[in-house]
């Protein structure tokens, strides 16, 4: 009798992933946190005090073994850009703490664990940088003679305020600054807008990229941008700049990008990567200008070439731990699918529809509308006067992150779009076919239903107790760039809920369209369905990216009307709209029930928006 191979069971098969998972997070927190600590040469601290400002202010401390009251050492103290956080200058303070540097990255004000931001309040203790430059003057491992004060983006706007508040200060605490994608200061608005040095005689150096979607134009007097980001080294402001505050119409020589110059000991150096601003962050190119810099500035206790780095390997751990973080949250689930609360959730999944060309038509046909109205509708927001008020916190409202609140907008009216097109679908094709929702999924019954949410609620509570855990053991979490899975303090519950129902309305439609009325087998494979909908659920941002920098490259400017922080918020959504889809589809095959990979997808990507920005109060 020939015998019939078993498929192995899907417990077998998922204690695997549940394995792997865990061994990828493990893997990444112990790898990133020797590379952040330079194999344990540098100590690290997570802060959190009460500053001269009257708020609280969060901070990573990396000091060097080395550093001490007999050695002391310099100090730089990093802020993030607008909505980020501290971790975020990961590449800058793991190569300047190894270069023997103490260095606090900041969660400026309003981010990360610092305290909220008042509307009215942007500048204040120079949004958290000029409060950390007088803690550094305190440490006493530190020589108060050489603080310096560094930002990406917004980040160096806090270096522009904390600069000006220093000017007014008795003792000047600051000694040098580099900006990065930010604009220096050119004019003094207090003296008809002439040109001058904010910066006096401290080293002053600045990253502009050729390609940076904010700043870095000249404007005329209708406020038109009449120089391109590329070509900010030929504008007045940027000689301006480089000659220490002159009117270039009238004095100063002709100076050039990528050069350092040297007028008495106080250095001006300007440096023009072809890169975009968000590059800035992750740029091996930025990170060395910023090493030779402040070699110039202040010297470096150990020196190591600046081409010399080691940073790409923490990113690459904590990228492990992102994709290990994504595994854990589907082979947690199916495994609690066999603990006797949760059994009864575990079901035979119907066979996929069976094609036919009308069936296809109609797959082709609902897929492509709705990346087509995902991709308008994403583009008619942010062309929208009232959702801008909101977005970037101009309008008092109960929604204190802007830029979560677009992004969860633009997600529900997509769900809500989506269950139009799976009712026109139900009713003109799929109930004449033989449809059956009921057998589906689409209603298991209140039970199922709540068990499911229960089921959701403990998987992602148990992922994320991980990367507390990780975070308080090792100052570590799991990430690549712009994608961020953090701890976060318990205030960030409470926004969350605001933010949730959003998330749930397209996550759950989401997950219905996928595994109830798109689950076709492409040329007889179910993966082929699964790719096609996880691509569709990504693709209008991708071609919404790829469209503003081909344009932006081309022609040296965006497209108008199309604001460069909208495709720049994109970049996440393109990574988790393609793996939730993945995910939701791989739990609906063990369960039958569209709605557990829904929730928890709704769950874990509010909690990711909510810990990863800007928070304003008014």
């Amino acid at each position: 009798m020939k015998s019939i191979p078993v498929k192995p069971p899907v417990t077998r098969r998922n204690s695997f992933w549940l394995a792997l998972s865990l061994v990828l997070m493990i893997v990444s927190a112990i790898g990133a946190s020797a590379v952040q600590t330079s194999a344990y040469n540098v100590t690290v601290k997570d802060m959190r005090w009460e500053t001269a400002s009257g708020k609280a202010l969060s901070a990573l401390l990396y000091k060097p073994n080395a550093a001490s009251t007999d050695s002391k050492a310099p100090a730089i103290v990093l802020a993030h850009g607008w909505w980020n956080n501290k971790e975020m200058q990961d590449a800058n303070y793991v190569e300047l703490a190894r270069r023997g540097y103490v260095v606090i990255s900041i969660d400026m004000y309003g981010h990360g664990d610092s305290d909220y931001l008042t509307n009215s309040d942007i500048a204040l203790g120079g949004t958290g940088m000029y409060d950390a430059v007088k803690l550094a003057a305190e440490l006493p491992y530190v020589d108060a003679d050489k603080i310096g004060v560094s930002g990406h983006s917004n980040g160096a706007r806090a270096a522009n305020f904390s600069v000006a508040i220093d000017n007014e200060a008795d003792v000047q605490l600051i000694d040098a600054v580099f900006l990065v994608d930010n604009d220096p200061v050119y004019r003094d608005e207090a003296n008809d807008n002439v040109y001058f040095n904010l910066y006096g005689d401290r080293p002053t150096g600045l990253v502009a990229d050729q390609y940076d979607e904010f700043f870095f134009r000249s404007y005329d007097a209708d406020g038109t941008a009449v120089t391109a980001p590329r070509d900010y080294i030929t504008t007045s402001n940027a000689q301006s700049f480089l000659n220490y505050g002159v009117d270039p119409a009238e004095e100063g020589e002709k100076r050039e990008a990528n050069t350092i110059y040297d007028d008495g000991g106080s250095i001006r150096v300007v440096y023009t990567p072809a890169q975009t601003h968000p590059w800035g962050t992750i740029s091996k190119q930025t990170v060395s200008d910023q090493l030779e810099f402040w070699q110039e500035a202040f010297g470096a206790p150990v020196e190591i070439g600046a081409g010399a780095q080691i940073w790409q390997w923490k990113e690459l751990f904590t990228a492990l731990g992102l994709i290990g973080f994504m595994i854990f949250l589907l082979a947690f689930a199916r495994a609690l699918l066999s603990t006797r609360a949760f059994a009864g959730l575990r079901q035979d999944v119907p066979e996929a529809t069976a094609n036919s060309r009308t069936g296809l038509i109609w797959f082709w046909g609902a897929t492509i509308v709705s990346a087509l109205f995902s991709g308008g509708s994403y583009v008619a927001l942010s062309q929208a006067s009232w959702m801008n008020s909101i977005a970037f916190n101009g309008a008092p409202t109960i929604f204190t992150q802007g830029a979560v609140f677009f992004i969860a907008f633009w997600a529900a009216i997509n769900g809500l779009f989506a269950i139009v097109i799976m009712v026109i679908s139900y009713f003109l094709f799929g109930r004449r076919n033989g449809l059956q929702v009921r057998e589906l999924g689409l209603l298991p019954g209140w039970k199922k239903f709540f068990q499911g949410i229960g089921l959701g609620a403990l998987t992602v509570a148990a992922a994320y107790g991980i990367v507390f855990f990780f975070s308080w053991l090792l100052n570590t979490d799991f990430r690549f760039w712009v994608v961020a899975v953090k701890d976060f303090e318990p205030d960030k519950l409470w926004i969350a809920l605001l933010y949730l129902p959003f998330f749930l309305v397209y996550f759950i439609a989401n997950s219905v369209a996928i595994n109830v009325f798109n689950r076709f087998t492409l040329r007889g494979k179910e993966w082929l369905n699964t790719f096609v909908l996880a691509l569709f659920n990504a693709l209008p941002a991708i071609v919404l990216v790829i469209a503003q920098y081909t344009t932006f490259f081309i022609t040296g400017e965006l497209i108008p009307e199309f604001g460069g922080i909208y495709s720049i918020w994109l970049f996440p959504v393109i990574l988790i709209l393609a793996a939730t889809a993945v995910l939701s589809r791989k739990l609906y095959r063990v369960t039958g029930n569209p709605y557990i990979g829904g929730f928890i997808n709704a769950a874990a990507v509010t909690l990711v928006s909510v810990t990863n920005t800007l928070t304003v109060t008014y």
